[in-house]
């Protein structure tokens, strides 16, 4: 039991069964005792490791592609760059240090950190004391110019609803009073718009997820990167077009049941980035991209390479375990996958796969 088990008990109590969403909502972003105001949850003393955490080329890549794609669409002055969910600085830290040879680059750019906790704002600013970034907890706040946007495992953290075919309708899970804890149950099945052109590629009995946050985000950042160029970034665990069972919960690195504890575990879900692309539009989407196929494309093994010469020991051995973390099928590589937006006729965003002949 949590403070939070016995506020949503009794919520659930005066109004019925609540939505996945809304319980993901309450559990990760309330204000008192939500997983994100209380935790700090990186790294090993964490609930989980990102990517830029694992090693400094994840960082130093992604701000090398960036900086090419500026350079490809003229070097615009001032331009934004911009990160939502940026921890605790980590990724912008090694995107400012990788892009530092890139000339123009660091003084036509102003940053802006999406970033609704005073906890990790600290962080944030404490990370890039010698920058001046800004913040906002709105992405609709970005300024209208020019945009380079990067955001590494934020969409997992929106919270999703989930449904179950029955027929031709789709019955919604939702979260129930389970003495004395909490339970999923299914609502009544109902015709949903939104999943009826998910009818001809599922079957009874399979669940498919929807994360309405999504296409929101989705569409401003799009909106702004057709309008006044620029490119973005979105990397996450997850695939193209939702099915399957995919809500989750961790604790210590470890999973747990995503019920027994709100507020002291981390809930995600896997991303559907095939609304994302669509809501995009008229920015244009790439084909999805393994990690590990972008990473290599960019040179990582050379790097990883380099850097290796200068240590030996178990130094050395951590960095290669990293580079292999990153990269390979069977760890990173795959698992996650990363979708580029950019404007109409620019070039594509270096190391990314080409759109796919349905998308935008």
């Amino acid at each position: 039991m949590t403070p939070l088990t016995d506020q949503i008990r009794r919520r659930i109590a005066a109004e019925g069964p609540i939505t996945l969403a809304e319980y993901m909502r309450i559990c990760l972003l309330d204000p008192a005792h939500g997983y994100y105001a209380t935790r700090d949850p990186f790294g090993a003393a964490g609930d989980f490791v990102t990517a830029p955490e694992i090693s400094q080329m994840f960082g130093e890549l992604i701000g090398l592609a960036l900086a090419q794609s500026w350079l490809d669409q003229g070097s615009p002055s001032p331009f934004t760059l911009a990160e939502a969910g940026p921890g605790r600085g980590t990724l912008m830290a090694d995107i400012l240090r990788a892009t530092r040879v890139v000339p123009g680059f660091h003084a036509a750019m102003r940053i802006v950190l999406i970033e609704a906790s005073p906890k990790l704002r600290n962080a944030q600013a404490e990370k890039l004391a010698d920058y001046t970034p800004a913040w906002t907890d709105k992405i609709d706040d970005l300024p209208r110019r020019p945009l380079w946007f990067v955001a590494n495992e934020f969409f997992d953290a929106l919270p999703i609803r989930q449904f179950h075919r029955h027929g031709d309708g789709w019955a919604e899970v939702m979260v129930a009073l389970d003495d004395p804890g909490l339970r999923l149950a299914l609502a009544a099945p109902l015709p949903l718009p939104e999943l009826a052109h998910r009818l001809p590629d599922t079957r009874d009995g399979d669940i498919v997820e929807l994360c309405p946050a999504a296409r929101p985000v989705a569409a401003t950042i799009g909106q702004r990167i057709a309008t006044y160029g620029g490119a973005a970034l979105l990397i996450d665990y997850g695939g193209w077009r939702s099915l399957g069972d995919t809500f989750q919960a961790l604790t210590a690195h470890e999973p747990v049941d995503p019920l027994a504890a709100p507020g002291l575990a981390d809930l995600t879900a896997h991303v559907d980035f095939e609304p994302i692309a669509l809501a995009a539009a008229p920015a244009v989407a790439s084909g999805l991209t393994p990690q590990g196929a972008f990473l290599e494309r960019l040179g990582i093994a050379a790097r990883a390479e380099a850097l290796a010469r200068r240590l030996s020991g178990t130094a050395r051995d951590s960095h290669l375990a990293a580079y292999r973390r990153l990269t390979l099928p069977e760890e990173m590589g795959t698992l996650f996958q990363i979708l580029a937006l950019t404007p109409p006729g620019a070039s594509p965003v270096p190391g990314m796969n080409d759109p796919r002949p349905s998308a935008p």
